[in-house]
Parts: C-alpha cells; sequence; structure tokens
C-alpha cells in the first residue's frame, strides 16, 4: 500500500496509527521542534473532551504510552506533520511495544500487524533518523513471537479517604440526627475503596470490562442523603463483582452497549461534567457528580447507543432495569423497575457542549426513590411507598471557556404520579415534581499542571410538598502528585438539609487520595 500526498492533522495520523489502514499524509518536512513522551492525555493543555479524536487519543497513551507532545504541553492537532516526525513516532510505538512483551504486557496481533506496515512505507524516513531497518524487522519479528494470546488488560484503583461531618447543633436537628441512629458528630473516618478492572478488546476497537470491587466507605448517618460521599462504597471490603458490561463500534457513527451489572444510565447518556463527573477523581459529593433526575434511576442491566450523526449532532437512547435477572414476579427485564429515554447533543462550537434528555422510568411499590437518594427524602415516600412512573428532562451544558476555565451547568425537572391511587385510591398523594440544579467552575493546571481548582453550588431535588430549600457548595483542589497518585482535599456544606430551614447545617472536609495502577 503506498501513501498518497492528502492533507491530514497530526490527530488524524496518530489516530491512523490504530485504523484498520492508511490513507494519507502531508509530507512537509519540520522536525525542528523538540517533543516530549506523554504518559496522559490530560496533559495536553490543547486537547480536550469534546476533540473527536480524543478517545483515539486516550486509547494510544493508555494502551502503548507512545504518543508525544511539545514542550510547552500541547499537541498542535491541526498541524501539518511531516513523514520524519511520523516516523519518530513510529520507532517510538514500536520500542514501547517491545518494552510492553518484555514485561508481560498486553500486545494486540491488530496493532502489530498495522506498525508493520508502517514501517514498510517509512523504511527510508527511519533509515534517516538512525533507526536501522534490519533491527526494526527484528523488533518485528520479536512482537509476533513473543505477542500476548489475550487481548486483556489489567488496570487498579484505590481510593484512601479521610472524611468527617458535623454540625453546630446536633440536638436541634429536626428529623435528622436524634431520630435514629448515631450521630458520628465531629468522628473522622478513614476507609477505602478498591477497584480491579479486566479490560478485554477483540477487535481493537470494542471493550469488555469486568470489574472487582471492594470497599468500606459507609455514607455518613446524618437520616439525610444530601451529605453522600461520591465514591461511597460498602461491602465490609468483601470482593463483589461491580461492573460487567461490553461496547462495540456498529458500523463508524454507531456505539453499542450491553450490559447485566452495573449499566448505568451515564454510560450510554453525555452528563456535561467532563472534569468532575468521575467518582473516584471528580466531585466529592454525590449529588454534584451528574443530574440526579434523568442521568441516575433505575438502572443496572440492559443497553443502549450512542451515535453521531455529524460534526455537530449526536443522538442517544436506552433501556436499562434494575432486577433484570430476577425472575420473581413483578421483576425481571421488563415488568421491575426499568428506565429508557433518549438524549440529543449539539456542539455548536470545539468548546461548548448541549445536552437535552429525556428519560421515563417505572418504580414498583416498596422501591420508590425519585430523587436517587440526593435529595428530597419526599422524593422517595411522597407516594407512601406506592409504585409510580415519573416523566424527567434535563438540560446540560460544557463551556470551555479559555484553555484555563472551563464551565459546566444545568438543570433537570420530573413530574411523577403515584399510579397505586391512580387504580384504588390508596397513597399520600397522586403526584408530585421535584426541580434541581448545579453549575461549577474550573479553573485548570492551578498552580501546577494538571491540578484543578472547582467551585460547585447547586440546589438538590427538591419535592414540591418540601418546607423550604436546601442549597450546597463544595470546593476542592485537585493535585496530581504524579501520573499514578492524586490528592483531592476539599469541604462542602448542606445549606437547609432535607429542604428543612429548621435543621442546621451540616460540614464535611474530605481528602480523597486515589491511587491507579
Amino acid at each position: 500500500m503506498s501513501l498518497s500526498l492528502k492533507k491530514i492533522s497530526l490527530v488524524g495520523i496518530i489516530s491512523t496509527l490504530m485504523a484498520s489502514s492508511v490513507d494519507a499524509i502531508e509530507v512537509p518536512l519540520n522536525v525542528d521542534n523538540e517533543m516530549n513522551q506523554v504518559t496522559s492525555v490530560s496533559q495536553l493543555r490543547d486537547v480536550s473532551p469534546t476533540d473527536w479524536a480524543f478517545e483515539a487519543l486516550r486509547s494510544l497513551v493508555e494502551r502503548y504510552g507512545c504518543i508525544v507532545g511539545y514542550p510547552d504541553q500541547t499537541f498542535r492537532g491541526n498541524r501539518a506533520l511531516s513523514r520524519y516526525e511520523f516516523a519518530a513516532g513510529l520507532n517510538a510505538c514500536m520500542q514501547q511495544m517491545e518494552r510492553l512483551i518484555a514485561a508481560s504486557e498486553s500486545v494486540m496481533k491488530e496493532d502489530i500487524n498495522k506498525l508493520k506496515r508502517l514501517m514498510q512505507e517509512f523504511e527510508t524516513e527511519l533509515a534517516t533518523l538512525g533507526a536501522r531497518v534490519d533491527n526494526l524487522e527484528g523488533r518485528v519479528a520479536f512482537l509476533e513471537d513473543h505477542h500476548f494470546s489475550t487481548t486483556t488488560k489489567l488496570n487498579g484503583e484505590v481510593i484512601i479517604s479521610l472524611a468527617n461531618a458535623f454540625n453546630s447543633k446536633a440536638e436541634n436537628y429536626d428529623g435528622l440526627v436524634k431520630s435514629s441512629g448515631p450521630a458520628n458528630e465531629n468522628q473522622a473516618v478513614l476507609a477505602n475503596r478498591a477497584r480491579l478492572n479486566f479490560d478485554t478488546s477483540f477487535t481493537g476497537k470494542d471493550r469488555l470490562r469486568v470489574r472487582l470491587q471492594a470497599g468500606n466507605i459507609q455514607a455518613f448517618n446524618k437520616n439525610t442523603d444530601m451529605t453522600r460521599l461520591s465514591y461511597d462504597t460498602d461491602t465490609s471490603n468483601d470482593v463483589v463483582l461491580d461492573d460487567l458490561f461490553y461496547r462495540f463500534p456498529i458500523g463508524k457513527k454507531v456505539t453499542g452497549f450491553v450490559g447485566t451489572n452495573a449499566m448505568n444510565i451515564d454510560k450510554v447518556f453525555d452528563v456535561g461534567n467532563p472534569y468532575l463527573e468521575s467518582d473516584s477523581t471528580g466531585t466529592l459529593t454525590r449529588f454534584f457528580r451528574r443530574d440526579p433526575l434523568v442521568f441516575r434511576g433505575p438502572e443496572g442491566a440492559g443497553g443502549g447507543v450512542k451515535i453521531k450523526l455529524n460534526d455537530q449532532w449526536s443522538f442517544n437512547t436506552l433501556y436499562v432495569a434494575r432486577n433484570a435477572s430476577s425472575p420473581e414476579e413483578g421483576e425481571g427485564f421488563f415488568n421491575g423497575a426499568f428506565s429508557t429515554g433518549a438524549q440529543i447533543g449539539f456542539s455548536p462550537a470545539e468548546s461548548i457542549q448541549l445536552f437535552a434528555t429525556y428519560l421515563y422510568t417505572y418504580e414498583p411499590e416498596g422501591t420508590v426513590n425519585l430523587s436517587s437518594s440526593t435529595g428530597s427524602p419526599r422524593g422517595g415516600n411522597a407516594f407512601a411507598g406506592s409504585a409510580a412512573t415519573a416523566n424527567r428532562v434535563g438540560l446540560q451544558g460544557s463551556w470551555r471557556i479559555t484553555d484555563k476555565v472551563h464551565f459546566s451547568g444545568g438543570g433537570g425537572f420530573a413530574s411523577a404520579d403515584n399510579l397505586q391511587q391512580q387504580t384504588t385510591g390508596v397513597g399520600a398523594r397522586s403526584s408530585t415534581d421535584l426541580w434541581t440544579w448545579a453549575g461549577n467552575v474550573s479553573f485548570l493546571d492551578l498552580g501546577k499542571e494538571g491540578a484543578i481548582l472547582s467551585l460547585l453550588g447547586g440546589m438538590p431535588p427538591k419535592a414540591s410538598n418540601d418546607r423550604n430549600t436546601s442549597y450546597m457548595i463544595e470546593l476542592q483542589y485537585k493535585y496530581p502528585v504524579n501520573d499514578n497518585i492524586l490528592i483531592t482535599p476539599g469541604a462542602y456544606v448542606v445549606l437547609n438539609p432535607n429542604h428543612d430551614s429548621r435543621n442546621d447545617a451540616i460540614w464535611v472536609g474530605a481528602v480523597r487520595t486515589t491511587f491507579k495502577f
């Protein structure tokens, strides 16, 4: 296969390295800029999660670690690339693959074949750069003889959390602290969560994820869900299967998802909060991660599709159920609690993303939790435990204002109906409405490359019959010690907990340390 002299960006060249064929590159000779090794795509200041090649770049960095950037931590994806620069990157990837195999890591056969073809095409440039072709041929033979037979990659994550929740006058709480259980007042807790992810690819473009998890991070006993940490997980440190799903391409513009465990809504729908969505590196609070009215609900098993209509528009849809594996009456994949809906995304510019989301949910008698354990207690028991359906809508936006400042925000509304009262006249209310909103601003690379200072504020889900209005504010600073350790100190406050001004504010301080390997 020969390479024609068409124009393509640097980002296009790098993503082509993992594509099924090589089509074209431009050949201006320009090797006067020294480039540095990149170990995380977040190190590249001019590459954002909204870029069309973001996933391809992240895949190359995470899989083989052979993406390079300029000394000023830019990638310059729209700049023309010389054949010599490409050849240098190719040689680096060959060397990295050899090191991975020597360390018993997995290297996909398809990638080896692609690099072999590229090596043949760039024989002259590689020789000019001092990389002897015979040595490269020896490396290819080594890769072919020793590449790992499977395509599974293991990565792990450990969170160690030191946190404390307290209020000024516990004895004055109305139905919060003193009504049941210990208050845990001013009592610091040190806890952990550990995950092992087994990611398997069969084609190079798909992923089967199997996750094992253990943890002992409990929710604060404040008789309110508003103080919950985003990463609380309590299995008494017993190992459980936490995630099992398969993501696969359908043609060039469609991605399919199917899963039987932890197939959550946010796997298919974009939540519009790229720097703070993650529970391990994002917000400290459960509420601020994503809009709980449209991105949480009955979930667990099911599937969905993400469709990229063009460079500006996208369409996502899903159906997930809570007790899909249960053969009991009123449960199962179709008769039990479920969520289904659709989302439209619009990106008028590379720095802006907008999303409109609709979700329809059904929750059987005794399982209704309209606020998904983030807001009003009346959102869960508004119908005295009766079955309920809800129509939910949300609007979210994400805007990278400058290279150093990012804003995300949005709001949601849900209208829920008491099904039991409609059929028998039993139940506390016939319907209820819930609202929520939140926003955040993040300052990137503040104090150190990769460090992020974020200020967040919003209103947890509020039911129409709530007495007053709760507000939450969070301030946090993510500080990367290195590529594998991230420390996030921060604090947040819940004003008028449970939407009742008779309740004193609850303050929470936390230091989350995240280890990745």
